[in-house]
């Protein structure tokens, strides 16, 4: 890594934001979001990137950076930004047809939806182009739980007769039946916009404006589901956005760790990598144990964790640890000394090894079924690993 990489991404912070890389000429050859800033552009610079980033890395020759309070806000901006300036690495070597774009309609209803590149894009507004589809995607589905909106034309909400599925769980504002307040539901569709206009400031100003009013008027229970919007507003819960890899096409790398012993002798460890639930063979890490010479698993899992993150090797999204409470807590440990911010899940067996408790918060998006097979594939590595070492010892 170069000398004035490493200085640039010393001074980066660690929150949610979006990085610009420029090229010698000062042009803008790349925009993207991240969930924490320092450790998405550090991962850009390590030997085991992506082919494609590292073709991308050799034209890199200036760093800028622009901090959000969410994450959302960053893939609002990032859009933003990559439309403003059309980067080569996120336009131009790219099918521009692909990206999805946000259209609010122009309805008496209008709708929120997603559109692709090469569909027509027409309405009251459109936003985009956003690179990441889930990314999006997710983006909507948590301002919906905070602006309901109407997704049926309006040739549907002449046939429908009761409420849809979205409005039984509060997704709907309840166009389907006729059961809203235009009036509201077009403040909440100007509120939509402002948002993604990266206008976030409005939008409280306006939510804190009609509570007021409806206060006023005694009008409680609506000044009351203002307050929650206001609140939801203040406190987006994003970290959905921020756990999965952030470059549309990538899937989660999960490392799984593993200790295998015989009363602590030729103690072996593991290291497994998947991506998605799909196992990187060629990832695979085996350790032996140089430091521990007794039984103690906590303390040779130390070990094996200390050597692997002083490797420059492509950092996990999730650590998976064959363990309790006790090695959790040391993998947590030593994360935080080495520097990274990388959540740990562990899986234990229990007592009697017969069930798979989670320990830690497992992300939404994964399956246990997945972290269960990443573990059970860790054991087996370092099961294996420990033979051979027993074997050889044999042998000689």
């Amino acid at each position: 890594m170069k000398k004035w990489v490493k200085e640039k991404i010393e001074k980066l912070p660690g929150s949610p934001g979006v990085y610009i890389f420029k090229n010698k000429d000062g042009e803008i050859i790349y925009i993207g979001k991240a969930g924490k800033l320092k450790k998405r552009v550090k991962s850009y610079f390590l030997s085991s990137a992506d082919p494609k980033a590292k073709r991308m890395i050799e034209d890199v020759a200036g760093i800028d950076y622009r901090v959000t309070e969410t994450v959302i806000e960053a893939l609002i901006l990032e859009a933003k930004l990559i439309k403003k300036h059309e980067p080569f690495y996120n336009i131009k070597q790219k099918d521009d047809k692909s990206f999805l774009y946000v259209v609010i309609t122009d309805e008496k209803y209008p709708r929120v939806i997603l559109k692709r590149g090469r569909e027509k894009r027409e309405g009251r507004s459109v936003f985009g182009p956003f690179v990441s589809s889930s990314a999006i995607r997710q983006a909507l589905r948590i301002l919906r739980k905070i602006f309901p909106y109407n997704t049926h034309t309006e040739k549907q909400l002449k046939r429908m007769k009761r409420p849809c599925f979205y409005h039984q769980i509060g997704l709907c504002p309840g166009a389907c039946v006729g059961d809203l307040d235009k009036k509201e539901y077009m403040e909440d569709i100007r509120n939509i916009e402002r948002f993604f206009k990266g206008k976030k400031k409005e939008v409280l100003k306006s939510l804190e404006k009609r509570m007021k009013k409806a206060s006023d008027k005694k009008e409680f229970e609506k000044a009351q589901k203002l307050k929650k919007q206001i609140d939801s507003v203040n406190h987006i819960y994003d970290t959905a956005l921020i756990t999965p890899p952030e470059l549309e096409g990538e899937k989660i790398r999960i490392e799984g760790y593993d200790v295998s012993n015989l009363g602590g002798k030729l103690a072996a460890g593991s290291m497994v990598v998947f991506e998605g639930d799909r196992p990187l063979k060629s990832g695979y890490k085996k350790f032996k144990i140089k430091t521990v010479k007794k039984t103690d698993d906590t303390g040779m899992l130390r070990e094996v964790l200390e050597r692997r993150f002083e490797k420059s090797w492509e950092l996990p999204d999730l650590v998976l640890i064959d363990g309790g409470k006790g090695q959790v807590n040391v993998a947590e440990e030593v994360l935080s000394e080495k520097g990274f911010e990388i959540p740990v899940v562990g899986l234990a067996k229990g007592e009697k090894r017969n069930k798979n408790e989670i320990i830690g918060e497992k992300p939404s998006f994964l399956k246990k079924k997945t972290l269960v097979k990443v573990r059970d594939e860790a054991h087996r590595f370092a099961v294996k690993y420990h033979k051979k070492l027993r074997e050889k010892r044999f042998l000689n």
